[in-house]
């Protein structure tokens, strides 16, 4: 278990790790070592996530997210898989903790009659700005 807050965690057997050849710098060992991690969480079927949390993940995910609901996380930062496979899931848990913070609610608020007034004072007066900009009449 994978545990994410006091009441949430996931399961290990949810998570499908794939180790795939990491790109970039690295020597003879780049075409032989799988070092990169490629974590898979299916977001939209999983079990452990409340609805709402599920759905603050899969918006958060953003082009992470595949069609199919699954989240894809990638670690190629480290030169070992061990550590970059805790990477990966160090972010996919990092990516959980934030989906499980609930938006403030929005507190519609009304402009007071004093900056109303304000407002349509300033609008006034540069109207009588821009008209005084017209034709000079002889």
């Amino acid at each position: 278990m994978i545990r994410i807050t006091s009441q949430l965690a996931i399961d290990e057997g949810e998570i499908e790790l794939q180790f795939i050849r990491a790109s970039g710098p690295g020597g003879q060992n780049v075409n032989k070592v799988s070092s990169a991690v490629q974590l898979r969480f299916n977001v939209a079927h999983s079990p452990s996530l409340p609805e709402d949390v599920r759905a603050r993940l899969m918006k958060l995910a953003g082009s992470r997210l595949t069609n199919e609901g699954e989240l894809l996380i990638e670690a190629k930062r480290h030169r070992t898989q061990e550590r970059n496979r805790q990477d990966a899931i160090q972010r996919l848990v990092e990516l959980i903790l934030r989906a499980t913070e609930k938006p403030k609610p929005r507190i519609a608020t009304k402009p007071t009659k004093a900056s109303q007034k304000r407002r349509l004072a300033t609008k006034k007066q540069r109207g009588e700005v821009k008209r005084g900009r017209g034709k000079v009449e002889d």
